[in-house]
This record gives C-alpha cells, sequence and structure tokens, in this order.
C-alpha cells in the first residue's frame, strides 16, 4: 500500500542508509551505492561525497539522482526519491559533523568528524530536490 505524503516524508527522514543511483553513462548500469544523507519533512535531500569521486562526477554530469530507503522491520516498507541537483558547495565540518551525528553514537562523532575531515580529503554537499516519490508498506510477512 502507498504512503501517505506525511508518511513518506517521516520515514524518509528516519536514519536510514540509503542507495543512491546515477545515471553512469552509454553502455553502463546506473552507478548505485550506499550513502548517509539528510533530509527534513518538506524540505530537500543533501548528500556528502568526496569532490573528485566519481559518484560526484556522475550526478555533476547528469544533474539529477536518486536515493532509496528501506526497511524490513516491523514491516516491509520503502521510499524512493528522485530529483534535481540545486547546487554542490563545499562541505564544512559542521555539515561533516551534523550528518555524522545522526548515524554514529554520540561518543563516536568527533573522534569520526576529526579522522574523515583530516583524511578523506575535499568533500561537497550536493543538494536535490525531491521531485518524483515512490512508496510503499507491504505489511509483515
Amino acid at each position: 500500500m502507498a504512503l501517505t505524503r506525511e508518511e513518506r516524508e517521516q520515514f524518509l527522514a528516519e536514519p536510514h542508509v540509503a542507495a543512491l543511483a546515477v545515471d553512469a553513462g552509454d553502455g553502463r548500469a546506473p552507478l548505485t551505492v550506499p550513502i548517509w544523507y539528510q533530509y527534513a519533512p518538506g524540505g530537500d535531500v543533501w548528500i556528502m561525497t568526496g569532490l573528485d569521486s566519481r559518484k560526484n562526477r556522475l550526478i555533476g554530469a547528469a544533474g539529477r539522482f536518486s536515493l532509496l530507503v528501506d526497511r524490513v522491520e516491523p514491516t516491509i516498507r520503502y521510499v524512493s526519491v528522485e530529483g534535481p541537483v540545486l547546487d554542490t558547495t563545499p562541505a564544512t565540518v559542521e555539515l561533516l559533523r551534523e550528518i555524522s551525528a545522526r548515524y554514529l553514537p554520540a561518543d563516536k562523532v568527533e573522534g569520526y568528524v576529526d579522522f574523515s575531515w583530516k583524511n578523506h580529503g575535499e568533500q561537497v554537499v550536493v543538494r536535490m530536490r525531491p521531485e518524483r516519490w515512490v512508496s510503499s508498506d507491504l505489511g509483515s510477512v
């Protein structure tokens, strides 16, 4: 059964690891990779990735991407969202801290942020406007 707008937005706002998919060009299947993301109901989605990453280059060329999040308990539920890139800006340590705190235990955030900021190279934030949604709750199995 399809989710209501409020249900799908609330589900996307939960800290699921998303599968990001973006067009990989002629003769290639879409690039599909796991990624952390940030979203608040009614807003835009943002991700953080390496400036020089294949993912960032493909997103820049395609001008859009999709995210899929799901769960299997207590019911099988998923939300897929797709839309255009609004902008790509340099990442900040504050945004890295924000997204890290969404996924990591509080006592692990600062250590991860410090390591990531020093070792993962230049990062960017890519913002996407949710344009098309597909969602369902298949119930319990």
